[in-house]
């Protein structure tokens, strides 16, 4: 079984060292194909037309100077180029949860979503923050990521990824939630102002909104949650509005 193991945090991120030992107890080929610094909230951008820049550091680990999508995208045209390609892929784990509008804005989530375009199963996964890591984690989460690999029949489908967000601790019950509104950058702040020239900074942070039954709500409890996302496929347009057109 081969792996390929990516974040948004950077190739030096706890997490990813978390994820990479938990692949490692999966398969014997694993890779680690990863940002060489933090790429927060960039989503499934990938860079066009731009050199790229990958560093080899040992054991089949990369770092890479683009996005944590360019990660998935140089290991699928670069490093498995004419080889066989991943059977899943691990994105993550987050430095923080994504919830509400950051399953669209969430780096760690653009990983997955870019190897679904690439036809390959894929988990992102993210936790609180400050969580109370243990030795057992990495036991745990083998367990758990084999248990959703044995029932892939059940999950995986074209166009569609997993995103799991971790409590503080583990292990935890298990539920799927609703997608609930918690919306980072929603507000600015001046820092300076010249010469018509307005420098602006978007701060990190978020209100924590919840509502009964959401990611937010679910995970405060000390729950796991997980959610199957998909790209692509429509919402049929109301008959109506196709008549005024």
């Amino acid at each position: 079984m081969r792996i390929l193991v990516c974040n948004d945090d950077g190739i030096d991120a706890p997490g990813l060292k978390l994820l990479e030992e938990v692949a490692r107890q999966l398969a014997n080929d694993v890779w680690v194909v990863a940002p060489d610094g933090k790429r927060t909230a960039a989503s499934a951008s990938i860079t066009i037309g731009r050199p790229l820049t990958m560093q080899y550091l040992g054991d089949n680990r990369y770092s890479c100077s683009g996005t944590p999508a360019d990660c998935v995208v140089t290991a699928m045209t670069w490093l498995f180029k004419g080889e066989a390609k991943p059977d899943l892929v691990l994105a993550g784990i987050n430095d923080g949860r994504n919830a509400a509008e950051d399953i669209i804005y969430s780096g760690t989530l653009g990983i997955a979503r870019e190897a679904t375009f690439w036809g390959v199963p894929a988990i992102g996964f993210s936790r609180v923050k400050n969580p109370h890591t243990t030795a057992e984690d990495a036991d745990f989460l083998a367990r758990f990521i084999r248990n959703l690999w044995k029932a892939r029949e059940a999950w995986f489908l074209d166009g569609h990824w997993l995103s799991v967000n971790l409590p503080a601790s583990l292990p935890a019950p298990v539920y799927q939630p609703r997608i609930g509104r918690d919306k980072i950058g929603t507000i600015a702040e001046i820092v300076s102002q010249q010469a018509g020239q307005t420098v602006l900074v978007v701060p990190r942070g978020r209100t924590h909104a919840s509502t009964p039954g959401d990611e937010n709500d679910l995970i405060n409890q000390g729950n796991i949650c997980i959610n199957r996302l998909n790209w692509f496929g429509e919402t049929p347009l109301k008959e109506n509005l196709l008549e005024t057109l």
